[in-house]
């Protein structure tokens, strides 16, 4: 493990009011410390995880549209506004590793296709042929399982987003591999990558965010009440969405 903590640098802030600082996680947190190979940051959308992976990217110099240190491509990258305000310490510090962005992967791919016109080994790192000929899934597992395997510290933002429940078993698989030599946070909504063990996880609906147990994630809850009570939940809420309807006729 080499990164130890984030901290917030409050002192620097000079817009609280403002996004991303006046986000309820963001402005109430001091420091995070990272104790495990592998921790996860889990919320609702909006609740400040991939705001704080983003800005921990920023910091460790990989591009904040996807990718590591080395790769340089001309896409839109997130502003990562809250990179500036936050101090990372490492023992040691560590300049490998990739930010992999869910939502901005196709550029991504775009970008090993250009650099594999003049240089095609590159296809070596990713599977050994283009991302883009390969489905969203398989893309995405053939970059943690080539392009993830040297000692570093691998952010990902929401990579269940291509993967389907079988294969985030297979991730998991994949996980536990890296995890012998390199650090992985993770930002996710998946109980299934969650329920990996000896994790910490983080809640970034608590204010402050702290640490939660994996049968607490209001993920794990969620879905474990649906699949045990699937036709009562059904029932509840497609007759609540009629009873909406039929109300806003009535209007």
């Amino acid at each position: 493990m080499s990164l130890r903590e984030v901290r917030i640098l409050h002192e620097k802030i000079t817009s609280p009011n403002r996004y991303p600082f006046n986000v309820p996680s963001i402005r109430t947190m001091d420091s995070l410390e990272f104790r495990r190979n592998v921790t996860f940051f889990v919320g609702e959308n909006g609740s400040g995880k991939s705001t704080l992976l983003e800005a921990i990217a920023y910091q460790c110099g990989f591009h904040t549209a996807g990718g590591g240190r080395n790769n340089y491509y001309e896409l839109a990258s997130s502003e990562a506004m809250l990179g500036d305000y936050i101090r990372l310490s490492w023992l040691p510090k560590v300049t490998n590793g990739f930010f992999l962005r869910s939502e901005s992967f196709f550029g991504f791919a775009n970008h090993i296709d250009e650099i594999a016109r003049e240089y095609p080994s590159v296809y070596d790192s990713y599977g050994g042929r283009s991302l883009h000929e390969q489905s969203h899934g398989e893309s995405f597992l053939a970059l943690f399982r080539n392009r993830f395997g040297r000692p570093g510290i691998y952010l990902l933002d929401e990579p269940e987003a291509a993967l389907s429940p079988a294969r985030q078993l297979v991730f998991l698989r994949i996980i536990h591999e890296l995890q012998r030599r390199a650090q992985l946070i993770i930002a996710t909504h998946s109980p299934i990558l969650l329920g990996y063990p000896d994790a910490d996880i983080y809640n970034f609906d608590a204010s402050p965010v702290g640490l939660i147990r994996y049968e607490d994630t209001d993920h794990y809850q969620t879905t474990r009440r649906f699949l045990e009570n699937r036709k009562f939940y059904l029932r509840e809420l497609l007759e609540e969405d009629e009873e909406e309807r039929e109300g806003g006729v009535d209007r």
